[in-house]
């Protein structure tokens, strides 16, 4: 089957398997009363937070993303506020000072937060939290308004990582898509990152976008390697304008098609690796030697709310409207609207509002599916023989398997899936084959290629 047959065939809505079961299975039935108890009963490891900022200067028409434009320095003081309220109140619930081995800082756009209240409310992390002297503190930058202010403010945060969001370098692209972003920004935003000790830097990029082409994407990569990071990851741009009203913006009739899409990725895919940086599951490229080229060699390597990662930490706490925590007992999910979620902070309350609790038969899924999702490959029966369960169960996938191994997207022997280093674009599809919940809903995600 040639690569057009299996497109049409496969391109089908999936997950992006960020966690299972995903986002779309949370409930109600998760709430404030059992976050508080599953805070209160930690175990005694690091940590991992995540704190969101839903605002950037300006939308993106292409972005997926919990976000509002503002530039009210009123409403981003008053969101700080309800940030430090919120760490107060989770340190609270967990009731002892527990450490932190990992913050990461995403949105909408973290530094459209005055300087120093990013930096009052790092300070506040340390005192509520025991963040270790090596943790990591990753942030993601918009370079277009990331000045000198911001980046003094992240470097006495004590950042040690900066994702930079370049999506794409093309003057058309950019205009279709309300963000223009030349790479002279870009390259002057990774030198003073450097400057100012933060030498660890990831770069974001972005194909399917109107306008976009092979040769486009080819020249985009190539400035985006002579900015000279250590990771890169590239999307596939997911157009959802029934979730997401502002893409109804962008020039639809000028979107890439399936196999367009598929030539882009190739294209930049060969740019990167040509440099001999290595391929990371899905969608992620990083450097020879860099932590995550290391974890993924290793096979350590996991993946979360904010992608691949070399976070290891038992838990993941949420902290700031919309934002998604992991506990060894489930998943929650704070108040995605700003308003409820500050209606619910200031009332003195955790604003969680809506989560899953994990059966035992969802954690073996879900390590499943992270096998798959981080190497490629997953041993069904020693799997299963790890969390004392009946492999039976995830032998039911066979069919759907035989299937895929039919055409070559899969070598399956009864046991072992392992996905061939070419059907790497379809890691999501071999995935949702052990997803129980999946109901394919085009309102729910995005294609899979």
């Amino acid at each position: 089957m040639d690569i057009a047959e299996l497109i049409a065939k496969y391109d089908a809505p999936v997950p992006r398997y960020t966690s299972y079961p995903t986002a779309p299975h949370f409930s109600g039935d998760v709430g404030v009363a059992t976050y508080g108890a599953w805070l209160r009963t930690l175990p005694d490891a690091a940590v991992s937070l995540y704190l969101h900022v839903p605002f950037c200067a300006q939308l993106c028409w292409f972005c997926g993303c919990h976000t509002t434009a503002t530039r009210s320095i009123a409403a981003l003081d008053a969101y700080a506020d309800l940030l430090l309220q919120e760490i107060d109140l989770v340190a609270a619930a967990i009731g002892r000072r527990i450490a932190v081995s990992h913050v990461h800082w995403g949105g909408g756009t973290p530094t459209a937060l005055p300087p120093a209240r990013l930096i009052e409310i790092m300070q506040r992390l340390r005192a509520r939290f025991a963040v270790r002297p090596d943790a990591e503190i990753a942030v993601e930058i918009d370079p277009r308004t990331a000045d000198a202010a911001a980046l003094d403010a992240l470097e006495a945060m004590g950042c040690t990582r900066a994702s930079l969001g370049v999506q794409d370098f093309n003057e058309k692209v950019q205009a279709a898509v309300n963000r223009r972003q030349s790479f002279e920004t870009t390259r002057a935003c990774a030198r003073g990152l450097r400057a100012r000790g933060i030498a660890a830097l990831n770069l974001d990029l972005i194909y399917g976008l109107p306008f976009q082409t092979e040769a486009s994407v080819i020249a985009t990569a190539m400035q985006a390697m002579d900015i000279d990071p250590d990771r890169i990851a590239v999307f596939g741009y997911a157009h959802v304008p029934w979730m997401k009203r502002h893409q109804t913006l962008l020039p639809a009739e000028h979107l890439p098609d399936a196999a367009q899409r598929w030539r882009q990725r190739q294209a930049i895919e060969q740019v990167i690796t040509a440099r001999g940086w290595h391929a990371i599951g899905l969608d992620h490229y990083a450097r020879p030697g860099d932590g995550l080229a290391t974890a993924a060699a290793g096979k350590t390597m996991r993946r979360n709310f904010q992608g691949y990662t070399t976070d290891a930490a038992p838990a993941l706490l949420g902290l700031g409207a919309s934002s998604i925590g992991a506990l060894p007992q489930g998943y929650v999910q704070n108040a995605a609207a700003v308003p409820d979620y500050r209606a619910l902070v200031r009332a003195g309350t955790l604003p969680t509002r809506r989560g899953i609790a994990l059966t035992d038969e969802d954690r073996l899924r879900r390590d499943v599916i992270e096998q798959i999702m981080c190497h490629g490959r997953v041993d069904l029966d020693a799997t299963a023989a790890r969390h004392g369960a009946d492999p039976a169960p995830l032998h039911r996938a066979a069919p759907a398997l035989e299937g895929l191994a039919q055409d070559g997207l899969v070598a399956w022997d009864g046991r072992v899936v392992s996905v061939p280093e070419a059907a790497r674009p379809f890691l999501r599809t071999v995935a949702a084959t052990f997803d129980l919940y999946l109901r394919p809903q085009a309102a729910r995600h995005a294609s899979a290629v």
